[in-house]
C-alpha cells in the first residue's frame, strides 16, 4: 500500500455490504472500519439514522444519505487522535465521513489545514481529495443520535470500537477530545486498556491537558458545534492553539 493510500482509510463506498468486503483488507484499521459500518448494536440510533436518510433535509433532497455508522478517517500512522461526540444528522450521517458536511466541520477543517494536519481547508464529501497527515478522527458514538444526545448505554455499546481503534493506533502520542462526552469516552477507554489506574482527577475544561502514565497526552477542547462557535464560546484562535499544542506534544519525543 502506498503512503497516500494508507491515509485514505475511511473512504468506504456507501453501496458496500458486509458480504462485499474484501477477504484481505489492506490494514487492520480498514478492517475495523468495515466491521463498524455494519454495526446494529443500538436499535434507536439505527432507526433514527435511517429515518433521517429517508426524509432528508430539503436542501439535501438529491443526496443519498450514508445513514449508517460512520467510519473513522485519517492517517493510519497518526500520532494525534481527535475524538468527537457523534455524527451530525445531516452532516456525517449524510456524507459518511467525520465532521464532513456541516458547521462543525466547516470550523474544524480550516484549523486542521492551518496547523498542517489536513491537505485542504474544506471537507464536503468522500472523494473530495482531502488527506489527513499524522491525524486520525474518530467519535465516541458512531451513529447520529437524536438531539446529539446518545444514551449511556449507546456510548457503552460503541466503546469496544474505540478500544480496538486506540490499540491499533500504535504511533499515538496525543488525544484531542472535542467536548465532554468525547473526553469522558477517552478517559474511560484509557482506563479499560490499563493506561490509567483510575479515572479520578480527570476533569473536562477547554484547554485542559494531562500527561498520562505511559507518556502520552490528553487534551480537551470545546466541541466546534455551532452552539459554541456562533456564540463566541469557542473562537478560531482558541481552537487553533489546541492543535498547535497537540502537534508540539506529538513531536516532542
Amino acid at each position: 500500500m502506498t503512503k497516500m493510500d494508507r491515509r485514505r482509510v475511511g473512504e468506504v463506498s456507501p453501496e458496500l455490504r458486509q458480504d462485499q468486503f474484501p477477504a484481505h483488507p489492506t490494514t487492520n484499521l480498514e478492517m475495523l472500519n468495515r466491521q463498524m459500518i455494519a454495526c446494529e448494536r443500538c436499535p434507536r440510533l439505527r432507526a433514527y439514522c435511517a429515518e433521517i436518510g429517508r426524509v432528508r433535509r430539503r436542501q439535501w433532497r438529491d443526496w443519498e444519505y450514508w445513514a449508517r455508522p460512520v467510519p473513522s478517517f485519517g492517517d493510519t500512522m497518526a500520532r494525534v487522535l481527535i475524538l468527537g461526540l457523534a455524527p451530525g444528522a445531516h452532516g456525517s450521517n449524510r456524507t459518511g465521513r467525520p465532521f464532513t458536511g456541516d458547521g462543525s466541520g466547516d470550523f474544524l477543517y480550516p484549523v486542521l489545514h492551518r496547523t498542517g494536519f489536513a491537505s485542504q481547508p474544506e471537507s464536503t464529501h468522500r472523494g473530495d481529495g482531502l488527506v489527513l497527515t499524522d491525524l486520525w478522527i474518530a467519535a465516541a458514538v458512531r451513529c447520529a443520535p437524536p438531539d446529539n444526545k446518545p444514551s449511556t448505554l449507546e456510548i457503552r455499546n460503541c466503546a469496544p470500537w474505540l478500544d480496538e481503534e486506540m490499540a491499533l493506533l500504535t504511533n499515538l502520542r496525543a488525544i484531542v477530545c472535542l467536548g465532554k462526552i468525547g473526553f469522558d469516552a477517552a478517559v474511560a477507554a484509557l482506563h479499560r486498556s490499563g493506561s490509567l489506574a483510575s479515572r479520578a482527577g480527570f476533569k473536562f475544561a477547554h484547554g485542559a491537558e494531562y500527561t498520562l502514565p505511559d507518556g502520552r497526552f490528553l487534551l480537551a477542547s470545546y466541541h466546534p458545534s455551532l452552539q459554541n462557535t456562533n456564540t463566541g464560546r469557542l473562537t478560531e484562535p482558541m481552537f487553533r492553539a489546541i492543535f498547535q499544542r497537540a502537534r508540539a506534544l506529538a513531536e516532542s519525543v
